[in-house]
């Protein structure tokens, strides 16, 4: 996915919402036994994918959802930060697509990586990002990530490491 504009992100945040919306209904819809539902939502594909719109397991859109969501949250930042990148290309946990989860389409200008998670020390996801992106050569180097536990759209300096900007990033 390129973004090259904020149209492009609302855009892509109305199809996530989209997406959204349809299993919502199809959940609403439902009058299974509690542990039946959540087998279904778990195993069959009663979802869909929020960007590409394909069926998937419920489970997996959820999960697809906020990674999204923050890599186009990180690309509305960068837009900003970084109008000399030429756009920015976003293929979030897709690492055979391309090396890291946003990169600029100038070449070795900005390289990023992106999660949602309870908490960014959950899984070591933050300390996975940052050793990943220490090895990478991009000129500008960050993780943006989604967190109740660091809530609104700003840079955490206070856990950032090997010149690597952190930010966390809200969803409007």
């Amino acid at each position: 996915m390129l973004i090259e504009s904020m149209a492009q992100i609302d855009d892509q945040v109305a199809d996530i919402r989209r997406a959204a919306g349809k299993t919502i209904a199809w959940l609403l819809a439902q009058s299974e036994e509690p542990l039946e539902l959540l087998r279904r939502m778990k195993f069959e594909a009663v979802g869909w994918h929020p960007v590409d719109g394909h069926e998937l397991n419920v489970i997996e859109q959820v999960n697809q959802t906020w990674t999204y969501l923050a890599a186009l949250a990180a690309a509305k930042e960068l837009l900003q930060l970084h109008p000399q990148a030429g756009g920015f290309r976003i293929s979030p946990g897709a690492h055979a697509a391309q090396s890291l989860d946003v990169m600029s389409v100038a070449p070795g200008m900005v390289g990023v990586e992106t999660f949602a998670a309870v908490h960014p020390g959950n899984n070591r996801k933050l300390a996975m990002d940052l050793a990943k992106l220490a090895g990478c050569t991009e000129t500008f180097r960050y993780v943006f990530f989604i967190s109740p536990a660091y809530p609104g759209t700003q840079r955490r300096p206070q856990l950032e490491r090997d010149g690597i900007q952190v930010w966390s990033v809200g969803i409007d």
